[in-house]
């Protein structure tokens, strides 16, 4: 997993990003890097250290900005080089362009130092997978019906749950005719792996994407476990969450001033009104044992063992209003 010690961060930030499955946006801290952008779950304005998922820069294309939502004017748009289609909204036009700036920038750097050469011939399969849309394979693996089913596995003497194998994965892939081959299955796959659609589960395909490195390779394995990202919703269990603009995120001030919040209405007192004696006091003044400048709306309660209360109500109606409940009660 990356962290921020290991990698060079160019620009960090909270952004809104709209889901992949369920289509709201969600707060998210993102960090640029020189070859990706990670984002992290960002509450209570505070970023988590688990990361969320990744989106890799090498050959993307970004548009801003991106005015297809007429709610959201703030948004841009980053395509991956596999045709998946990211939307980040930011707080201010400043901010937006800011970011989709850095962001040109870092895929302009990786086309100028890994870019291919004329000579370079493209991987067959790679190109025959080109127009395929990983967003709707992916949708179809989520299918209830005819989705990839999810299992307890078992590999070195651990379980792990809701996961499938490399080769389940593969043989799902040639059955829905998705693809024609397994090879080429296996080349989708390693899509889906990089762009966080899917992650490893277990030691075997674990060991094998960190000997990868950024290739993010598939293994056609039965014993070589994987399950869908974390930040994507269990297929089933998905609930309609509050869709927040990177605007009211803010912290925009739109208008400041003292107002009364009622916290809590535990009690933190009380007493019994058997045997009490309630009377209403005059709004002449501040009355006798009643300490600072408190006037108007009072009453004073007497209990049964002679304990003086004054109560100040916040209008004259609604003082007459509790003396009369509390009287019924006495």
């Amino acid at each position: 997993m990356d962290t921020d010690k290991q990698v060079n961060i160019l620009r960090e930030g909270f952004l809104v990003k709209r889901g992949h499955v369920v289509q709201n946006w969600k707060a998210r801290w993102f960090v640029l890097t020189p070859d990706k952008l990670l984002y992290y779950k960002y509450e209570g304005s505070k970023r988590d250290s688990c990361q969320r998922g990744k989106i890799l820069l090498k050959d993307c294309v970004i548009t801003c900005p991106f005015l297809e939502y007429e709610n959201r004017p703030l948004v841009m748009k980053l395509q991956t080089k596999h045709g998946v289609d990211h939307y980040l909204e930011a707080c201010s036009r400043e901010a937006r362009d800011e970011w989709a700036a850095d962001i040109n920038a870092a895929v302009n750097n990786l086309q100028t130092t890994n870019g291919k050469s004329k000579t370079d011939k493209p991987d067959p399969a790679e190109s025959q997978l080109n127009n395929i849309s990983l967003s709707k394979v992916l949708d179809s693996m989520y299918d209830v019906h005819s989705g990839i089913k999810l299992s307890n596995l078992v590999e070195q003497g651990s379980t792990y749950s809701n996961c499938f194998s490399g080769s389940a994965v593969v043989d799902w892939l040639v059955f829905m005719q998705l693809v024609l081959t397994r090879v080429e299955a296996v080349t989708l796959a390693s899509a889906l792996l990089e762009e966080g659609f899917l992650r490893t589960v277990g030691q075997k395909s674990v060991e094998a994407l960190r000997t990868a490195g950024l290739s993010a390779q598939f293994m056609d394995d039965s014993t070589a476990l994987y399950s869908f990202s974390d930040s994507l919703k269990k297929r089933g269990s998905v609930k309609a969450e509050t869709s927040l603009s990177a605007v009211e995120l803010s912290g925009k001030v739109i208008k400041r001033g003292y107002l009364l919040k009622q916290d809590d209405i535990s009690p933190v007192g009380g007493f019994s009104l058997r045997g009490c004696l309630v009377s209403s006091l005059e709004d002449n003044g501040v009355p006798s044992g009643v300490k600072g400048n408190v006037q108007g709306n009072l009453f004073k309660i007497i209990t049964q063992t002679d304990t003086h209360y004054f109560i100040q109500a916040p209008t004259h109606q609604e003082k007459m209003d509790w003396l009369d409940a509390m009287r019924s009660q006495c």
